[in-house]
């Protein structure tokens, strides 16, 4: 287990920016105004050779300014409470406020080491800035620029000596689920309800989750790494920078994830928007699953079920593959069959097939099906490899590769997909250029 470092301090002293440094990432939200990251966002770092995990929190506030600071406090305790070690960021450009000294008075009740910084200290030059806080009773203090990396040597020199030993734990795969979807469909109710602890900020104020926030679980000895993402809004209605950077990081978030869980709203139905978001998970190759929230909200009978999935198979044709699971977050109805849902999705999209097996289903398909002439030619299909996983993804050997047309392309995948048992996952067919021996001909006879 990696030791975990928190960052902890008021709005806009600069933790994200502090984070990103650490990290050597920009997976944390930076805005120049406060309020920015409200969820803890962890996030991986190295330093000498040492690795722990760092924990960006939400701006500490002291009143009830922002209709979340309440939450925000939950959530800067709980990082205090998981953490090996505290970051009291402070600001050194704004000097010190009423929200330091009620910080400051909170951490002296743990018993964890604490590193008091000092942020925005551009050089030695404004170090003379220090001298006010050493009012507040810290006995050291470290001076630095996030921003410019000035004083970070030092401090993660002195971060180190109170790092505990990191203990190695077994090795095993994690699966990556990333749960997507539009603004205020249940994402992070669902995250809550499968960590079993308020985990993530829940609110029924659309657009409350802004970053990509990653959390870590254990269901019956497989770990699952899950990435709550901002709701994906209608391109037309997206106006402010900040919520489309979410947007971008939540698409980014698909693109390192396994298996994405589409979260949709049962109680608004089925809309171009959840669409849409299906397509950018599909575009980037993810394992699909399809979860209608808030099914316990809705007036249903026997034929409600069918409806929605007959529904689904016609709006999203390209996600035929993709499984679908009515589910309430709020109630926990199904939501432990979605690990099962997940694990069989994550075995497929990471199977192999081997060569022999590969060509076996594509002679055979070509020889039920063979593909229409190209300018009064045939297409004559050679051999075909897998080459990678996640997706499982092939590469056929044609003489005219730009010839085959998107349907008997569609034909070909439906076949690999039925005989070699590879029906929850996406597949990529790749074609190229090859010159050479074909597939035997449909009688059975070597080709020319």
């Amino acid at each position: 287990m990696k030791p975990v470092v928190a960052i902890v301090g008021r709005p806009n002293v600069g933790k994200s920016t502090f984070f990103n440094r650490i990290t050597k990432t920009k997976d944390a939200l930076v805005g120049d105004f406060p309020g920015v990251t409200r969820d803890r966002h962890y996030g991986d770092a190295r330093w000498d050779n040492v690795e722990f995990a760092v924990v960006d929190t939400g701006g500490f506030l002291l009143e009830d300014e922002d209709s979340f600071a309440h939450q925000i406090r939950y959530q800067v305790h709980q990082a205090i409470q998981d953490a090996d070690v505290i970051i009291a960021l402070l600001d050194g450009k704004g000097g010190i406020s009423p929200f330091d000294s009620e910080l400051i008075e909170i951490l002296r009740a743990t018993t964890k080491p604490v590193f008091y910084v000092v942020n925005k200290i551009d050089g030695i030059e404004q170090e003379i800035n220090l001298y006010d806080f050493y009012g507040l009773g810290i006995d050291e203090l470290y001076p630095v620029s996030a921003e410019h990396g000035y004083g970070m040597v030092d401090l993660l020199d002195a971060l180190l000596l109170k790092l505990p030993v990191s203990v190695s734990e077994q090795s095993q795969d994690m699966i990556r689920v990333a749960v997507v979807g539009r603004p205020n469909v249940g994402k992070s109710s669902l995250i809550n309800r499968i960590l079993g602890e308020d985990r993530l900020v829940v609110s029924e104020v659309p657009g409350t989750t802004r970053d990509a926030i990653d959390s870590v679980c254990n269901v019956d000895g497989q770990s699952y790494l899950l990435i709550d993402t901002a709701g994906i809004r209608r391109k037309g209605k997206v106006y402010k920078r900040l919520e489309k950077y979410s947007i971008i990081k939540a698409l980014r978030s698909l693109d390192r994830c396994d298996v994405a869980l589409i979260v949709m709203d049962a109680k608004e139905g089925i809309t171009d928007q959840d669409i849409n978001i299906a397509g950018y998970a599909f575009e980037r190759g993810c394992g699909c699953i399809m979860l209608l929230n808030k099914w316990d909200l809705l007036e249903k009978d026997s034929k409600t079920v069918k409806n929605y999935h007959e529904e689904l198979k016609f709006e999203a044709k390209f996600l035929s593959f993709a499984p679908a699971l009515t589910i309430s977050a709020r109630t926990g109805l199904r939501v432990p069959k979605i690990f099962k849902l997940v694990e069989e999705v994550h075995h497929q999209y990471a199977m192999r097939i081997g060569t022999g097996q590969i060509n076996k289903i594509l002679e055979s398909a070509i020889e039920k099906n063979e593909p229409s002439l190209h300018k009064g030619r045939r297409i004559k299909f050679y051999y075909a490899t897998q080459i990678s996983t996640k997706p499982p993804t092939f590469v056929c050997f044609v003489n005219y590769p730009d010839a085959v047309h998107f349907s008997y392309k569609r034909y070909l995948i439906n076949q690999i997909r039925t005989e070699a048992a590879l029906d929850k996952t996406p597949i990529r067919l790749i074609f190229r250029k090859r010159q050479g021996r074909p597939f035997k001909d449909y009688k059975g006879a070597e080709k020319g």
